[in-house]
């Protein structure tokens, strides 16, 4: 261990309290290493879900650059392949917004530009309010950054290349679109991403995180150990960087099913998905707070009633099936019954006896399951009525299909 070679080495000449610094050092050079660790899994978690992008931006580079070196006859259309890229890269569920504001920005760049070069002329002061116009134009248009962007760019170099290079602005408006096409039809027709898979792939990093935490709790309640509850803790509170990359791969899904032919029968699936979503995010601030407070009840040495650890490992056990069954697409009925399960285990943990931080640890139990039990499509009244049966320890009769939408 890294204490005993701290002991060894430098503890008699420091007279520093062996014990205390050496588990200090181990736990900091702990920290320094999960954190690389977790920093490689979302490099490549990054890679999986952004690699079908730099596959489309190529694509659409190479096709727009023969399109307007082929069909249109500019000998060097730099632009094209540019406007291409600069569509795919545009932010994921924004792309066709983003190519209309592109092409808009162009446009405006060189009606400005073109319009004061042939009254002003060229030269420093010529280009800086050419630039200044053009972008207090774009902001008057939409203000949007890829609008404004596009609009001072364009002014750049209309008024910086026209005495050498003149007649810029048809081919540099015309690039433009068929970049901005040509990005669109790889993304919605040639090259469109499987929905359900890339949100798929973006939800299981979250919900395994989130499930693997819960377990852990479960088991520090189960032997009191504190440091193992404040380790899921802070693990639980890195898990922000997986939902919001899970945002964005629904955001991108939604894109392509509304725009692309080929994937509108994914729709309803897609939908159910983004109920989903929005309130696993709720079930993971629940969760949070019931590990803090989890925290709290050992340290205080409150009372850990022999059913709530089990509580604790059946709302992870429900967000495993939940996840399970999501990703066949079938009804998620073992997910209900798993956590129904957590909330007629932490009602008898209530009633063998718990103190204030036991209380809430029951309180954030019943709160992240009707999040969950709202995730697979049953109405939030519907799921406060089952929740509350089950903590009073009735048997749900309506965990077999969801009663209705809320």
């Amino acid at each position: 261990m890294v204490a005993n070679w701290w002991r060894r080495s430098f503890g008699r000449k420091l007279k520093l309290p062996l014990d205390a610094e050496g588990e200090r050092l181990d736990r900091a050079l702990d920290e320094v290493r999960r954190r690389g660790e977790s920093t490689g899994r979302d490099r490549y978690r990054q890679l999986q879900t952004k690699l079908i992008l730099a596959v489309q931006a190529g694509v659409a580079a190479a096709l727009s650059w023969l399109v307007a070196h082929e069909l249109v006859g500019d000998p060097a259309p730099i632009f094209a392949p540019a406007a291409a890229v600069g569509t795919i890269a545009s932010s994921i569920g924004q792309r066709l917004g983003r190519s209309v504001e592109l092409i808009i920005g162009v446009a405006v760049g060189i009606a400005i530009g073109d319009g004061l070069i042939a009254a002003i002329g060229t030269g420093p002061w010529q280009i800086g309010l050419t630039v200044t116009l053009a972008i207090i134009t774009a902001i008057l248009i939409s203000g949007h950054g890829t609008l404004v962007s596009q609009a001072g760019g364009t002014a750049v170099f209309i008024a910086a290349l026209t005495p050498s290079s003149p007649d810029l602005e048809g081919p540099r408006f015309l690039d433009a679109v068929i970049g901005g096409a040509v990005g669109l039809i790889v993304v919605v027709v040639l090259l469109p991403i499987s929905p359900l898979r890339i949100v798929e792939r973006a939800a299981n990093p979250a919900l395994d995180e989130l499930a693997e935490q819960l377990s852990r709790t479960a088991q520090a309640l189960a032997e009191r150990d504190a440091g193992r509850a404040e380790a899921a803790l802070d693990r639980l509170r890195e898990i922000g960087t997986d939902l919001e990359r899970l945002r964005d791969a629904l955001a991108g899904a939604k894109e392509v099913v509304n725009l692309a032919p080929a994937r509108w029968h994914r729709r309803r699936a897609l939908m159910q998905f983004q109920i989903g979503v929005e309130q696993m995010d709720r079930a993971v601030w629940n969760s949070r707070g019931l590990i803090r407070r989890a925290v709290v009840l050992i340290e205080d040495n409150e009372p850990v009633p022999a059913s709530l650890p089990p509580a604790v490992q059946n709302l992870s056990e429900a967000i495993r099936l939940l996840h399970y069954e999501f990703t066949r697409g079938w009804e998620p009925r073992e997910a209900r019954r798993a956590a129904l399960r957590a909330v007629s285990d932490a009602g008898r943990a209530r009633a063998e006896g718990v103190e204030l931080s036991g209380t809430v640890v029951v309180g954030q139990i019943r709160s992240a399951v009707v999040d969950l039990l709202r995730a697979t499509s049953i109405s939030r009244s519907d799921a406060r009525n089952l929740v509350r049966d089950a903590s009073n320890g009735q048997e749900p009769l309506t965990v077999e299909s969801a009663p209705g939408q809320g």
